[in-house]
């Protein structure tokens, strides 16, 4: 058979990236698939994590600590977390990104809250928005969700009250806190709130609100029957050098590594070792 005189083309499309929705987020839920959570401030690290197939991506207040070098994340502002979400937006493709509500960005009023969450979603972009507390937010929660605005919970260790409780210590180790974790839990749900993060609290509290509510559970420091774990990202990677609690898996060490490779380059200019002739124009 004679040979076609010209090849014939095959076009392939691939399959468009989808974005992670809430109601993907609760469908996981159901299914029992895990949701993957991390922080991100910046476009960079944000494509990083979306790239390697992150769920969600929480801007959070720790930009605080993270970013900023405060001690707390009382001092982040709204304006700061509006810029933050805008960056990690241009970052990501599939990532649901949520942005945290700073300190005095909710706590005066439901109307306040919401218009302040109108902005994050409208100014910076942000898919959904995240707030601390359980029943004393719970209008608030039901403004925003009415309006279409996606919220996400936070109970346990809530580090906007850091203040008022005096530690990071564990949350829920007495029967009356565990009991108002649960009820707060249940508010939330029914507010509307489409995931809720549970900060170090005992693994059997964690159950048990999980098993207790339809919306999905983001862990923190609060065992594997969340379902679905955050952490910050600077910690998982090893760049925090002053903070290791116990529910913080380091996966690399990059601070030891950074460390390294900025001291050679120390070294190599220097010695005028770089740039060399083939680094040159």
């Amino acid at each position: 058979m004679e040979q076609q005189s010209q090849d014939t083309e095959i076009h392939v499309h691939a399959a468009p990236i989808r974005r992670v929705t809430t109601r993907r987020l609760s469908d996981m839920k159901k299914k029992g698939q895990k949701i993957v959570c991390l922080t991100a401030y910046d476009a960079l690290i944000a494509r990083i994590l979306d790239d390697a197939g992150v769920d969600v991506i929480l801007v959070g207040d720790s930009l605080g600590n993270v970013v900023q070098g405060h001690d707390t994340t009382i001092p982040v502002t709204l304006e700061d977390i509006i810029y933050h979400t805008k960056a990690v937006i241009r970052g990501t493709r599939r990532s649901l990104v949520v942005a945290d509500m700073p300190f005095m960005s909710y706590q005066v009023s439901a109307e306040e809250a919401f218009r302040n969450a109108g902005r994050l979603m409208k100014e910076a972009g942000a898919h959904a928005v995240k707030i601390e507390g359980g029943k004393r937010v719970a209008d608030a929660v039901s403004r925003m969700t009415e309006a279409g605005i996606p919220v996400m919970g936070h109970l346990g260790l809530t580090p906007q009250s850091i203040n008022q409780f005096g530690s990071y210590r564990v949350r829920g180790t007495s029967e009356e806190e565990q009991q108002q974790i649960l009820d707060d839990a249940h508010a939330l749900a029914q507010a509307g709130a489409f995931a809720i993060v549970l900060e170090k609290i005992p693994l059997s509290l964690a159950q048990k609100v999980s098993q207790a509510i339809d919306v999905p559970t983001i862990g923190i420091g609060a065992g594997n029957h969340c379902d679905g774990q955050i952490l910050v990202y600077t910690d998982m990677l090893g760049m925090t050098i002053d903070f290791s609690p116990r529910f913080v898996r380091k996966y690399d060490n990059l601070h030891e590594r950074m460390h390294n490779a900025v001291t050679q380059y120390c070294n190599d200019v220097r010695d005028i070792a770089f740039p060399s002739t083939e680094e040159s124009y």
